[in-house]
């Protein structure tokens, strides 16, 4: 599998100087398998760069097809799909799946974002593409362009997320942005261990820093010691650092990276290797 980065921040965008060694768009990573089959997660603003370079290929001739799996449908993780010139081409296939119990349920929120007073697109039935919208059933796996996919819900502030494992078969990919542990030094829960268990890569939120996340606990993010906590006891390959709070600069990210590493080497990660999401960057498994 080839992981690449297209929005890595969290909340709201936030480019301009002090963010443009990281990337300032929101919550959008692709997943390109073996043979060729696309697989997106989350649909922040990054997804408009993902379309654009889409366009330059099957999807700009109307024989695109892709999954998109959604964590949860907070603004920033789908934000980006108005602006997604792939679904504007008439042929492009695309199979939504994520949170809301049921497909209507589903395409009612994607709908509502559409409405004219946020959007000119009035409806998602303006879309050319064909736009398959599935629920997902937790703990039950399905089959995303030949992917094996399985989901976890996790605390997410008042509401709840999505973490999705992804697993070709060889390689095994965890995504799990927009984690909260509700109460302060609580170990990682015991499920969500069994789910990261063993993974070759866990994306995972690192929102904060420590006394930034004792501040802001009700935002239901994870700070960099939350996720190499949950590295360390799921014994994972490599630890990918994710949705950066959107008031960080590229400086405070360094700085995240670092407080990370000490952090997984001074607790018994020594072993698992450490990469800070960064748009436009590429991680094969």
């Amino acid at each position: 599998m080839k992981i690449r980065f297209w929005g890595v921040r969290g909340s709201i965008p936030a480019p301009g100087p002090d963010t443009i060694r990281y990337g300032g768009n929101t919550s959008c990573v692709s997943v390109e398998t073996r043979t060729g089959g696309l697989v997106v997660i989350d649909m922040g603003t990054g997804l408009m760069h993902l379309g654009n370079h889409l366009m330059t290929g099957a999807f700009g001739k109307g024989q695109g097809r892709a999954s998109i799996l959604l964590s949860h449908t907070h603004w920033d993780h789908i934000q980006g799909l108005g602006f997604f010139p792939p679904v504007f081409v008439a042929g492009n296939q695309f199979t939504v799946w994520g949170p809301g119990g049921s497909p209507e349920v589903l395409e009612g929120i994607l709908e509502g974002q559409m409405d004219p007073n946020f959007s000119p697109l009035q409806t998602l039935k303006n879309f050319s593409a064909t736009f398959d919208v599935r629920a997902v059933r937790c703990g039950l796996p399905f089959d995303a362009e030949g992917l094996r996919v399985t989901c976890r819900e996790h605390p997410h502030g008042s509401a709840t997320a999505l973490a999705f494992r992804i697993d070709d078969g060889t390689r095994t990919f965890v995504y799990a942005s927009d984690v909260g542990q509700p109460d302060a030094g609580a170990p990682p829960h015991p499920d969500a261990i069994a789910f990261y268990q063993g993974a070759d890569v866990l994306l995972h939120d690192t929102t904060y820093r420590p006394e930034d996340q004792a501040t802001r606990r009700n935002r239901g993010f994870s700070s960099y010691e939350d996720a190499a906590d949950a590295a360390i006891a799921a014994r994972v390959g490599k630890l990918v650092m994710f949705h950066y709070d959107q008031d960080y600069s590229d400086a405070d990210v360094d700085e995240l990276l670092a407080s990370c590493r000490a952090t997984l080497d001074a607790r018994g990660g020594a072993a698992i290797g450490l990469v800070p999401a960064r748009e436009g960057e590429e991680l094969e498994i």
